[in-house]
């Protein structure tokens, strides 16, 4: 009977190793499974995390460049602001380059009589405001006689051959040209020497 009971407690012991054995296997494999699925979850939440990261950098990226545009766009604004403010009078000296052509011609006329002396007398006066006007604006005559010619500023309606004037100089006048600041309203016509 105490063989017995050895065997018994052998037996019972060698069971409870097996059952010990296979607790443990049992617990590796389900740390082991929870560690795989821990794995998978930070992966998972890692590729996320990069994935929103591309998406924050991509919105950064997108409000920059609304942002440089914005600015880009206020500028274009500021300085066609500036332009509209600078050539505001543009196109009304426009309209009235022809009556000061006018008014030149007029007073290349010849007074006869002491009655078209002060008729000439008057539009002078009249002439000289609207020059005056015009120069407040910021409106200059372009000087063409004995000046080179600058296709810029100067168009050659014809050219003559002049021993006595040197080559390429504006000779003669036909219409006088006018500059608003910086722009070209209308180019001198002048005849230039070859």
């Amino acid at each position: 009977m105490a063989n017995e009971k050895e065997t018994v407690t052998e037996k019972t012991n060698v069971e409870t190793e097996e059952v010990l054995e296979t607790i443990e296997q049992v617990e590796a494999e389900l740390v082991e499974d929870r560690e795989n699925e821990v794995q998978d979850e930070l992966s998972k939440a890692n590729e996320r995390i990069a994935e929103l990261e591309a998406k924050l950098e991509e919105a950064e990226n997108r409000i920059l460049r609304n942002q440089a545009d914005f600015e880009n766009y206020k500028r274009r604004v500021r300085l066609d602001q500036e332009t509209a403010t600078t050539y505001r009078a543009q196109s009304l000296v426009n309209d009235l380059l022809p009556a000061l052509d006018n008014f030149e011609r007029a007073l290349q006329i010849e007074a006869k009589d002491e009655h078209s002396k002060s008729i000439l007398q008057g539009m002078d006066m009249v002439y000289r405001s609207i020059v005056e006007a015009l120069k407040k604006e910021g409106v200059e005559p372009i000087e063409a006689v004995g000046a080179s010619f600058d296709p810029h500023v100067h168009q050659a309606v014809m050219q003559v051959e002049d021993p006595d004037v040197e080559s390429n100089v504006v000779i003669e006048e036909f219409q006088k040209g006018y500059k608003l600041k910086d722009r070209v309203l209308r180019p001198s016509m002048v005849k230039v020497n070859q």
